[in-house]
């Protein structure tokens, strides 16, 4: 059962921790967290079912910001948590360096991967490896609009030269991710950021409608086909390398037994199957720790109940 975290405290200063030397722990009671939406939660359950096969007793804590879960992960508050490489590794260079530091997630999941653990390591955490996986920023169009244009990619609409008015958040217009990064790389004519945020309702009912060309959603977006939309691929890799990766405090949960148990959903979680456990609970109203149970026996990681 989830519960709310009320207040967490920081976790230690980096002066006084001790955990970057100290051996890789194995605590039998984890505390699993979550952001607490869809799939931060179906993650959490996923974790907590597979640990739970491998020996230990977990529970799972709902806290709804990083502000609060990444110290108390540090503190030991938290054990086991699913994160974003590239989203991770800029939130704790900003964390180590000031919001003003250059990014230092990209495209490139190796790259990206290499500084994620070089700033979670003296914090005492440690990265577990990405599985495929992976929840990027993605573009949408009518499914209409993608056959009367031929459209596949995002380069395809940039060789188009249609007008494009874009439904996303009001940040678009400085994100290099967004109408930039869309300009630059792809040569896509952003005529307008219309400001109804990322992947919300109304930004989809605005492409549905015509008011609006192309949404900014994710690539686990699980209601694109009720809206009549579909993807463009991101042929040039534009978006940064958000692979979803555990990260755990290394002090109570960087045991091999562990990191064991929560790298067997890397054989088999896919970006797709995570579009498709997040419609479950998002359009068939299904309960994530039943969703999460149901996957992980079909994929033969979860013995059935009887």
């Amino acid at each position: 059962m989830a519960t709310t975290a009320t207040a967490c405290t920081t976790g230690p200063t980096l002066e006084n921790q001790g955990a970057v030397t100290a051996p890789p722990g194995d605590s039998k009671h984890l505390t699993i967290g979550t952001a607490g939406f869809t799939e931060s939660d179906l993650l959490a359950q996923m974790y907590a079912l597979l640990l739970g096969r491998a020996g230990y007793s977990t529970k799972i804590l709902s806290v709804t910001n990083r502000e609060l879960y990444e110290p108390a992960l540090e503190a030991g508050q938290i054990d086991v948590v699913p994160e974003y490489a590239a989203t991770l590794a800029d939130w704790l260079n900003a964390k180590a360096h000031g919001p003003d530091a250059p990014p230092v997630g990209s495209p490139d999941l190796a790259k990206t991967m290499i500084a994620l653990r070089r700033l979670a390591t003296p914090r005492g955490l440690t990265v577990l490896d990405p599985g495929r996986a992976v929840d990027q920023n993605a573009f949408a169009v009518t499914a209409d609009y993608a056959r009367q244009h031929k459209l596949k990619t995002l380069s395809d609409l940039g060789a188009a030269k249609l007008p494009v008015r874009l439904a996303a958040g009001d940040e678009c217009v400085q994100r290099p991710y967004c109408e930039p990064g869309l300009k630059r790389m792809y040569g896509i004519d952003i005529t307008a950021v219309d400001p109804k945020g990322v992947g919300t309702t109304q930004s989809k009912q605005a492409v549905q409608n015509g008011q609006d060309q192309m949404v900014l959603t994710t690539t686990t977006d699980a209601t694109l086909d009720s809206f009549g939309l579909v993807l463009l691929a991101d042929d040039k890799h534009l978006q940064n390398a958000d692979y979803i990766v555990p990260v755990v405090n290394r002090s109570r949960a960087g045991s091999k037994g562990v990191t064991d148990a929560l790298g067997a959903l890397n054989t088999v979680l896919t970006t797709g199957d995570l579009a498709d456990l997040n419609r479950q609970v998002d359009s068939w109203r299904r309960l994530p720790q039943d969703v999460a149970r149901a996957y992980l026996e079909s994929k033969g990681l979860l013995r059935p109940r009887p």
